[in-house]
């Protein structure tokens, strides 16, 4: 029960994730920020190593 309450609490305090689309239905979350700015730094990198792949900042509500 505290490693749960732990993870939610590490999970709030990074609510913008950084996503690889892999269909519609799937997602895979490459990262978490602290800030929407971090976030969109993280994913220019990304997006020059790996030009192909689908890539999305997301706000994460449903943190568990």
């Amino acid at each position: 029960m505290l490693n749960r309450q732990t993870k939610g609490y590490r999970t709030a305090l990074a609510p913008w994730i950084v996503v690889r689309l892999l269909s519609p239905t799937q997602q895979t979350v490459i990262g978490r920020f602290r800030s929407r700015s971090d976030a969109d730094g993280h994913l220019a990198v990304l997006r020059r190593l790996m030009p192909d792949a689908e890539l999305q900042v997301i706000f994460d509500m449903e943190r568990d």
